[in-house]
């Protein structure tokens, strides 16, 4: 199959008819239908389909406990109402240069391997990258158990309904250490490519980042009757909160956002007694995200305590600044140095984009390649990709397969 016949088999999978965008969520009949797809590809092409104890899908060409292997891929699951490209560019892509290397000749001296990670945007449970953390042991199985969903539905209870043993997962180094080199494609999710003009670059690093739940608490009363100057509302610190973490970040030229909210009880006529916000902030280094994050929390316990209100600020999961393995990403860039007459050049760039990757990258030489985005826009049905760009990532990432199989 061609990149296109095989974006058009899985591009209506998950796709909301209300907002064009996918709620391709861990452990749903969407994800059952992107897990079905991934096992047709690599049947198809004679590739041993295989589910890990996590719910992570591989194809493999050759024998994987040869060790030394060389992987690609990355996900098929989407933020609530995400786009296209997040994810499945990765795994189409990889699939497709699979088909390339085939086509020229290639000799694999290496195993080879397509991956599809599960839940990596934890929209459904949470905590992102949960296939991958629960691999690379930086996850246990006692804490994955003790995930839920907004339904109050267990990750067990919902791996559980799939069919899966959610007794079975946990970390699974044997795996890992089957792994030479691991190398994602994914779309950019800012504009430095197409701020400089190239359709195809290669990841340095990745910022650190991490979740953050505020919770506000204060006294339910009646809006209505309830005179100012009595009311201990919790909703006031949570909105100047929000705009102390846009100022903080603009300092620290950093960001920060406040992109999830629950109110309890929730009513038009009610003061609420809790206002629940999550945080999400990422910087260039540890040091400036500290500086956020100190001044961001500074400022959410001065004006709680000016309305009354009590605060808890608890950290839901955290991720490291990611130095992407410095000889393999030189390597990839190497490779397709070689390519430049053809116009392609290999910009190296930063992200603060979380990928699996990055989780990885503390077990397995891990490296990264970026596809253009004209806009930007990534997490909405708006983020786009040229079919050009895409075919560069392909042909991209065919030869630096090309050059690490053979090698």
């Amino acid at each position: 199959m061609t990149f296109h016949s095989m974006w058009a088999e899985l591009l209506p999978i998950g796709r909301s008819s209300a907002s064009g965008g996918y709620r391709r969520f861990a452990w749903t009949a969407a994800d059952s239908e992107c897990r079905a797809w991934f096992e047709e590809q690599a049947r198809s092409r004679g590739l041993a389909h295989e589910v890990d104890r996590n719910g992570n899908q591989w194809a493999w060409l050759g024998d994987p406990a040869a060790g030394d292997a060389v992987v690609t891929g990355s996900h098929l699951d989407s933020v609530p109402d995400g786009g296209a490209f997040d994810g499945p560019l990765g795994v189409v892509s990889s699939f497709a240069a699979f088909d390339e290397l085939r086509a020229r000749g290639v000799e694999f001296r290496r195993p080879l391997a397509v991956v599809n990670f599960g839940d990596e945007e934890g929209a459904r449970f949470g905590l992102a990258c949960v296939g991958s953390r629960l691999a690379a042991g930086q996850l246990t199985r006692e804490q994955a158990h003790r995930l839920t969903d907004g339904d109050g539905v267990t990750l067990a209870q919902a791996m559980e309904a799939a069919g899966h043993d959610p007794d079975a997962i946990g970390p699974d180094p044997e795996r890992l250490r089957r792994i030479g080199a691991f190398v994602e494609l994914h779309i950019e999710q800012g504009r430095a490519l197409d701020l400089s003009g190239d359709p195809v670059g290669v990841a340095s690093a990745i910022w650190p980042h991490g979740r953050w739940r505020f919770d506000f608490r204060g006294e339910a009363n009646h809006a209505g009757t309830t005179r100012l100057v009595d009311r201990r509302d919790p909703m006031l610190p949570y909105a100047e909160t929000v705009l102390a973490a846009r100022r903080e970040a603009a300092l620290a030229g950093a960001v920060a956002t406040f992109g999830k909210i629950a109110v309890e009880p929730n009513g038009v006529n009610a003061i609420p007694s809790l206002v629940r916000g999550w945080l999400d902030s990422r910087a260039a280094d540890q040091e400036s995200l500290d500086t956020v994050l100190s001044g961001i929390e500074k400022a959410a316990r001065e004006h709680a305590e000016a309305h009354g209100v009590d605060l808890d600020v608890v950290r839901e999961s955290f991720t490291p600044v990611v130095e992407f393995d410095h000889v393999l990403r030189d390597e990839l860039a190497r490779i397709l140095g070689r390519e430049q007459e053809r116009g392609l050049t290999v910009p190296v760039l930063g992200t603060g984009a979380g990928h699996d990757a990055g989780i990885l990258s503390g077990t397995v030489p891990t490296a990264m390649l970026f596809v253009r985005n004209p806009t930007g826009v990534s997490h909405s049905p708006a983020e786009d990709a040229a079919e050009e760009d895409c075919v560069a990532g392909v042909s991209a990432l065919a030869d630096v397969l090309e050059g690490l199989v053979c090698r």
